[in-house]
């Protein structure tokens, strides 16, 4: 090997500046939801009653159809990542954008969740805390949209290739993320809340 070939696998970075920079986030991020799930769990096991009395038992079937179409969303990016790195960027825009309209539709379907919940913001401890935490994750969900939304754009535009795909990756990485977040929540106020 010649000696500047060493020294250009030396100079180059181990990760590009868009998946560090996000990697970082996320990173920020997880701290921010862990304090929310710490502070539910508090509540929770000094309460003696929870959920509290008046607020209805959540029902898990729109929930699950949402957790469904979250993790499906992650699983159709994956394709869209994968459709680029293989040279297929047409199918690969095809997959972001099936993951921008499952991240839209998701949208809509929590909304009309939380239509038919029969408990606000207001209702105590326990509505406060399920609203705020669905409410932020929902935020992160629509963000996640605009994002990939956006890189679907460069790919329309032709901006991305086989050699250049960060900002998909990068926009995976946060909806990964989102789709882990949303795990935790459909678990902690769904699957753990006794009925």
């Amino acid at each position: 090997m010649s000696a500047a070939t060493t020294s250009e696998q030396r100079v180059r970075p181990e990760m590009s500046g868009p998946i560090l920079g996000m990697v970082l986030f996320v990173a920020s991020e997880a701290m921010f939801f862990a304090a929310f799930f710490g502070a539910y769990f508090t509540i929770r096991a000094n309460a003696s009653t929870w959920p509290p009395k008046g607020i209805p038992h959540l029902k898990i079937d729109i929930a699950s159809i949402l957790t469904v179409i979250l993790v499906s969303s992650s699983v159709v990016l994956q394709m869209a990542i994968r459709a680029i790195r293989t040279g297929d960027p047409r199918r690969a825009m095809a997959w972001l954008g099936a993951t921008v309209a499952l991240g839209v539709t998701f949208l809509g379907l929590q909304l009309y969740d939380y239509s038919q919940l029969g408990f606000g913001v207001k209702d105590g401890t326990f509505g406060t805390l399920f609203y705020v935490m669905t409410g932020l994750h929902m935020a992160h969900v629509f963000g996640g949209v605009i994002f990939l939304s956006l890189v679907l754009w460069q790919g329309i535009a032709g901006l991305l290739s086989r050699t250049r795909y960060e900002p998909l990756e990068a926009g995976a990485i946060y909806w990964h993320f989102v789709d882990v977040v949303w795990i935790c929540l459909f678990s902690v106020f769904y699957l753990l809340t006794p009925r």
